[in-house]
């Protein structure tokens, strides 16, 4: 498979000093590329074992002295989609569009023979520099038959500019034909396997069978700072491709990323029980 050129994405660096490590839903997935464990590299602070029957606070009393406290950084890095393969089926769906405050479900794309799931969010400088465009290819291609939905799984504790209300507001600037839903427990992101933004699903749909996943790529070859002109030419082939009933190429280059954010509230609600 080619490959492509990415973008900044989630990196979690271990420095000296701080109060308290923040638990990172991706963190297994990215660790495992380093052979590292997460226990590894989790604040002693916070040390994360089932095997110890202290809770937080008394953890922290007991070594405390003896061992030197440490947090988590957030960096950014290159990365590339990945992790999900083509014939996977569309998962389920049931979140809300902050413009206007209706709760869509996978089975209101149901009658399309074509769903797109876009992962976006407000922020991302990568996002940004297609949204006009993704705006165009959209509208000409929901003319067509073709269903389209767009995710923002960031955390809005550490990414305030990608909640709902800005959500709203971005939906109405840029007048999204497509509903723009927020993730806010990020579980959507996780049943998708979408780690990134902009990350882009495409799944055909044959009579009454489930969505099946047919492309998993780039937009095109346009990057903030390539000059290279935004054509949407690897997504509207593959989009071509389904709505006439051919098949799609296999050979997809990975979307260039940026790494979804935040700390996910089960795994907070988990260490609290601790």
């Amino acid at each position: 498979m080619a490959t492509a050129t990415t973008c900044t994405a989630l990196s979690v660096v271990s420095t000296a000093g701080g109060a308290r490590a923040c638990l990172f839903s991706h963190l297994p997935r990215m660790l495992a590329k380093t052979n590292m464990s997460t226990t590894s590299i989790v604040s002693s602070k916070w040390i994360y074992s089932s095997k110890m029957a202290l809770n937080p606070l008394q953890r922290e009393c007991a070594i405390k002295k003896t061992v030197p406290t440490r947090k988590l950084q957030v960096r950014a890095a290159r990365t590339e989609s990945q992790g999900v393969s083509l014939g996977f089926r569309a998962p389920s769906i049931e979140l809300p569009e902050p413009l206007t405050g209706k709760t869509w479900k996978l089975e209101d794309f149901e009658p399309y023979p074509a769903l797109l799931v876009m992962f976006i969010c407000n922020h991302c400088p990568f996002v940004k520099h297609l949204k006009k465009d993704i705006v165009k290819l959209t509208n000409f291609y929901m003319k067509k038959g073709l269903a389209v939905a767009a995710i923002s799984s960031n955390s809005v504790e550490t990414h305030p500019q990608d909640g709902p209300e800005l959500m709203a507001e971005d939906a109405k600037i840029l007048n999204y034909p497509f509903p723009y839903l927020f993730d806010e427990l990020q579980e959507v992101a996780r049943d998708f396997g979408a780690v990134c933004t902009p990350e882009f699903f495409l799944f055909k749909k044959d009579g009454r069978r489930p969505f099946e996943l047919v492309y998993h790529g780039q937009y095109d070859d346009s990057r903030p700072s390539n000059n290279v002109p935004i054509t949407g030419r690897d997504l509207s082939l593959a989009i071509d491709c389904v709505l006439s009933g051919q098949p799609v190429s296999q050979v997809q280059k990975p979307s260039v990323l940026i790494h979804l954010s935040g700390v996910f509230q089960e795994q907070n609600a988990r260490m609290a029980e601790l």
